[in-house]
């Protein structure tokens, strides 16, 4: 019998971001696992022309939950939708919703935040500084409340080499960059930006290290833990390998590479690819609301997940498993999804990489005004090379993370628990992890028919020699330029030619001989 699952019958659990990637599979667990779970109440941002209750059957109505409802048939009542904005004083939730919350949560998941990497300060410290000081604040109002989980992100001190399971103080007190947010215009808040963030790569690492320091020094008595994922992709085994529904992480460029579009990147093919599965995430985050509910320690415990330090595959390695994957499953000719965004971490290639990405998609889209359909390449490479830019920072640096917090809970577990709850990324087998990645990302992303493939194959032929093609005529352009302003290419051009020429007559004499 696992103890974590039957910590978890009878609680009322509260999900932020509960919409998300993350907290999608963390409430698909909870309800497989745990199905006498008493409910889960989910903040869900009012949308125009759908209801709270729409939008949580649409998620409930995905693939991911479709064991749930075979353990849990009635999961659509135990689901609480509260209708709620982060962005908004005590979250703009009603008085009688704020008194449920209050009086019933017995766990608190906070998983919302806002991961766009080119993010304005203002909005990045409302969503992950404020709101994360809101809620502490709405925590220590809770009677019933047994812990409190924030998860926050492994890159929060990536300005350091080697980071340990502590939080680590900033610069500047989160207070003051709260109360200063609330008064600056955008143009003074732009000016400061990058002197308060440092030696931070972005707004988004350097507000989740705020929010770090505001769980701490705010908490009060509450039993509180800090999660810290790296870069989290696809599911690897629950509910079923390759699962995901957004281009965070490496997604966006799976596609991009799939599709043909993505050639080459600036990376350091030897840095460490800190890649962690979703379900991984989750099964550590439930079974450190578990600890923390019932051990009760006496500080805030950080608990890093990666894989880095205990299973490492590098860029490179991981890229080679990538592209031996596209051989097998290659991606179909054009979205399916008309939304489909780039956007969120970003690489920097250098300027003939943007020159020789850029220029295929506009002759691309020339042949496809000239069969009638409407031009996309060009916005889709230039979303995706801005995207690229981003992430340069995360892809040439490896970092070491400790894990003594997490070997230790993982040694806390009992063997059922470490079989149900398993977040031992040892036992990972990146091949076979990035082949089904791939896959979920065609099949799930993207929706794409598995029919498809030799359609693809062609597609993505066609996109090479569109690539080989430019390549090519921008070589040959360069060098004729070359030779024209430069006598020394003039000379190296003639040797080259008298050479070939001597060689071919060599080769033609020799076979006349033979004959």
């Amino acid at each position: 019998m696992s103890m974590i699952a039957a910590f978890y019958g009878g609680k009322s659990i509260l999900i932020t971001g509960a919409t998300g990637f993350l907290g999608k599979v963390l409430m698909e667990k909870l309800f497989r696992t745990s199905p006498d779970l008493k409910v889960i109440y989910v903040l869900v941002r009012p949308k125009q022309g759908q209801t709270l209750q729409q939008r949580v059957f649409q998620i409930l109505d995905s693939k991911l939950f479709e064991k749930v409802k075979e353990v849990c048939p009635n999961v659509h009542e135990k689901i609480r939708a509260i209708s709620a904005d982060l962005n908004q004083n005590d979250f703009a939730i009603s008085k009688e919703d704020m008194q449920e919350l209050l009086s019933h949560t017995n766990i608190v998941f906070h998983c919302a935040a806002t991961v766009r990497f080119d993010d304005h300060l203002r909005h990045a410290v409302q969503l992950n500084v404020t709101a994360t000081q809101q809620l502490l604040l709405m925590a220590s109002q809770m009677p019933k409340l047994e812990a409190f989980i924030h998860i926050s992100t492994a890159f929060s001190n990536c300005n350091l080499k080697h980071i340990d399971e502590v939080v680590y103080p900033c610069p500047v007190e989160p207070k003051k960059i709260i109360d200063s947010m609330e008064w600056l215009d955008d143009a003074i808040i732009d000016e400061i930006t990058p002197k308060l963030i440092g030696d931070q790569p972005n707004t988004y690492t350097y507000t989740k290290a705020l929010g770090e320091v505001v769980v701490q020094q705010e908490g009060g008595n509450l039993n509180i833990a800090i999660i810290r994922p790296s870069i989290v992709g696809a599911t690897w085994q629950e509910p079923f390998p390759g699962w995901v529904d957004n281009l965070n992480g490496p997604s966006g460029l799976i596609i991009a590479a799939g599709k043909g579009f993505l050639r080459s990147i600036r990376a350091t093919p030897m840095a460490v690819a800190d890649l962690i599965p979703a379900d991984t995430v989750v099964n550590l985050t439930l079974a450190v609301g578990w600890y923390t509910a019932v051990h009760r320690p006496k500080s805030t415990l950080v608990y890093h997940c990666t894989s880095g330090n205990l299973n490492p595959c590098n860029w490179g390695k991981m890229g080679l498993q990538v592209l031996a994957t596209f051989e097998k499953i290659p991606f179909e000719r054009a979205f399916r999804r008309p939304n489909a965004d780039f956007t969120t971490n970003n690489i920097t290639t250098h300027y003939w990489n943007a020159v020789s990405h850029r220029a295929p998609a506009i002759i691309y889209d020339f042949y496809l005004r000239l069969t009638g359909r409407k031009p996309r390449m060009t916005k889709l490479m230039n979303r995706l090379l801005r995207t690229l830019s981003m992430v340069e920072y995360f892809i040439n640096r490896s970092w070491e993370w400790s894990t003594y917090n997490t070997e230790m809970l993982m040694s806390a577990l009992s063997p059922e628990d470490q079989r149900v709850f398993n977040f031992d990324v040892r036992q990972l087998n990146w091949l076979e992890y990035i082949e089904n990645y791939v896959l979920g990302v065609k099949k799930y992303l993207l929706k794409e028919d598995m029919a498809g493939i030799p359609e693809a194959k062609q597609h993505l032929k066609r996109l090479r020699n569109i690539h080989y093609l430019f390549n090519t005529a921008l070589f040959l352009i360069a060098w004729r330029l070359l030779i024209a302003r430069s006598q020394v290419a003039r000379n190296v051009w003639f040797f080259i030619v008298s050479f070939c020429y001597k060689f071919l007559s060599y080769f033609r004499a020799s076979s006349t001989l033979n004959a």
